[in-house]
């Protein structure tokens, strides 16, 4: 399916087993080589990539570097945001690591081909009415401004940061190890980004949900991917009882942590349930529509289940 990298071909021979996909799980322990792991959070690196650069400058990864998609799909519904100056560059530059992430997993892996990306503006809307609980009115638009994009961006890339973290433990080679450590400080420090800029403007209102602050909704976009992931809280808002506060002394949460302040980890299964927005693994939906790629999500799918996966481009 893919070509892997000469010097790993000794690698997925020896640490090839096939992935257990069983039922539900919060336990990494699957049974799946250190590059099918990394080949996992391509579809998450890919999903970030599209969106930032296509955000920012109007462009998607094709135009950059068409090789790393390895043929797949591009992506339905991205287009370039309404900006302002400050975060316009902030965005584009995190556009311009992502390739740098998919450059990195490739040139060690061999990479996997692009998922069919569901960036529509629809898409994005439905997952935020569900955090909400009620329907956006004006119908809510992470293209329209600045606000409203760095919202959508707090629900993609902190997903990433938890895989990673989840799945160090069960990484054997050096290489792989030293690779995702350096992916994870660079998707740590754009996490970080986003939700400064958003405490900053913890509390404005969002247009789309009356009333609702800048603030409550990261916490119920926070609850929504708690819901979806169905192990636990992994996942927090900008403002927190004092209980989850940091040693239960604060209420303010510019970085999401568990009580020992060291950052929550996330599996394979619970990503898909949160990205495909279904809570279930099985069944793809939401930004991975015809299911994510690589060998780990592909174990999860029957076969022929995705088969009716077309997105359309509302905008």
């Amino acid at each position: 399916m893919f070509k892997l990298c000469l010097v790993l071909i000794l690698l997925i021979a020896i640490d090839a087993s096939p992935v257990q996909s069983g039922s539900l799980s919060c336990s990494g322990n699957i049974s799946a080589s250190d590059v099918d792991r990394v080949h996992f959070a391509l579809n998450l690196e890919f999903t970030e990539a599209e969106f930032f650069l296509k955000g920012a400058t109007g462009k998607g990864l094709d135009e950059f570097n068409a090789t790393l998609a390895k043929g797949g799909p591009p992506p339905v519904g991205a287009k370039k945001a309404n900006l302002d100056p400050i975060t316009k560059r902030i965005i584009e530059e995190f556009g311009y690591q992502e390739i740098g992430h998919l450059r990195a997993i490739t040139d060690m892996t061999g990479g996997i081909p692009r998922p069919l990306i569901n960036l529509t503006r629809e898409n994005f809307a439905v997952f935020m009415d569900r955090a909400v609980g009620r329907r956006s009115n004006p119908r809510f638009d992470p293209y329209a401004n600045s606000l409203n994009y760095l919202l959508a961006s707090y629900y993609i890339p902190y997903v990433g940061l938890t895989g990673y973290v989840g799945a160090i433990p069960y990484l054997v080679y050096f290489n792989i190890k030293r690779l995702v450590a350096g992916l994870l400080g660079v998707e740590s420090g754009q996490d970080a980004v986003i939700r400064t800029l958003l405490y900053e403007r913890q509390n404005e209102t969002v247009e789309e949900y009356g009333g609702v602050t800048v603030a409550e909704l990261t916490n119920e976009i926070s609850n929504l991917r708690n819901e979806l992931g169905m192990c636990g809280i992994k996942d927090e808002g900008l403002c927190v009882p004092l209980w989850l506060g940091a040693e239960n002394r604060t209420t303010s949460n510019i970085l999401s942590a568990n009580p020992y302040s060291l950052s929550y980890d996330r599996t394979a299964q619970e990503i898909l349930r949160i990205m495909y927005g279904t809570g279930d693994e099985h069944r793809p939906g939401g930004f991975w529509p015809c299911g994510a790629n690589g060998r780990i999500a592909r174990m999860f799918l029957d076969e022929g289940c995705y088969g009716d996966c077309v997105c359309s481009d509302d905008n």
